[in-house]
């Protein structure tokens, strides 16, 4: 079965919302849902979300460089009207390689807490990065908040290395990775490059077998390039019996 995109995701998610419990109280029966960054609109809802909550402070810069190039990695949380919770994140070329999601900023309100909308938030980040054609995410955790390991880790993030006096308080972090299983599209380029190159191997093995010189010429000039004299060839002199 193919699956699910990030509307659907979304939807499936509201729709299974159960009503949301703030300080250990009803909320009246009202649900809550999701919904990608939707403009310039969401930007104060987000920055008022992640000052309160998170130690790091960032400048409105960083948060427009996350929100203007990725929107649609990033999303939020509301009870009712009233927005809880929000994850913003960004995907790229990594070194040239692997197309790397990056978790940057994660917050849900105390009073939701412990109830999995950050596990939501991450999920549907991450099905977007999917869509993408991310091969991996990352992020990194301070070493020292226990309930954020346990999150990441229960999706299947690894710790990939210790980063130490990592924030700005002098605390460590963990960077954690998440390796993401391959889209049909991206398998199918892959064996499609593994065929060329197998192709490649096998055209210059049957040129070595029709030019036999070819080889012994290849040797010559490697030992030139080293400043190795090349050995000349024998000749047997039939006489000499």
């Amino acid at each position: 079965s193919r699956p699910m995109a990030v509307s659907e995701m979304v939807s499936a998610a509201n729709g299974q919302s159960q009503p949301a419990q703030s300080d250990g109280k009803s909320s009246g029966g009202s649900t809550i849902t999701y919904r990608q960054y939707r403009g310039e609109v969401d930007l104060p809802i987000i920055m008022q979300l992640i000052d309160n909550e998170l130690s790091e402070p960032y400048s409105i810069f960083t948060y427009r460089y996350f929100l203007r190039t990725w929107p649609q990695l990033s999303f939020i949380a509301y009870d009712a009207e009233k927005p809880f919770g929000c994850v913003v994140c960004k995907m790229d070329v990594h070194r040239g390689q692997a197309m790397r999601g990056y978790v940057g900023m994660l917050v849900v309100d105390k009073g939701y807490q412990r109830q999995g909308i950050g596990s939501s938030l991450v999920k549907l980040s991450i099905q977007a990065m999917i869509d993408g054609g991310a091969e991996e995410v990352v992020l990194e955790a301070e070493e020292g908040n226990a309930g954020a390991l346990k999150l990441y880790q229960a999706l299947g993030f690894i710790r990939d290395k210790r980063l130490h006096r990592y924030y700005l308080s002098g605390q460590d972090a963990y960077r954690l990775k998440l390796l993401l299983p391959l889209t049909e599209a991206q398998r199918r380029d892959q064996l499609a490059a593994a065929e060329i190159e197998l192709m490649q191997l096998e055209l210059g093995s049957t040129h070595d077998e029709q030019d036999p010189e070819s080889s012994s010429v290849r040797v010559d000039q490697a030992q030139a390039a080293q400043g190795v004299e090349s050995q000349p060839k024998v000749q047997v002199n039939q006489e000499a019996d």
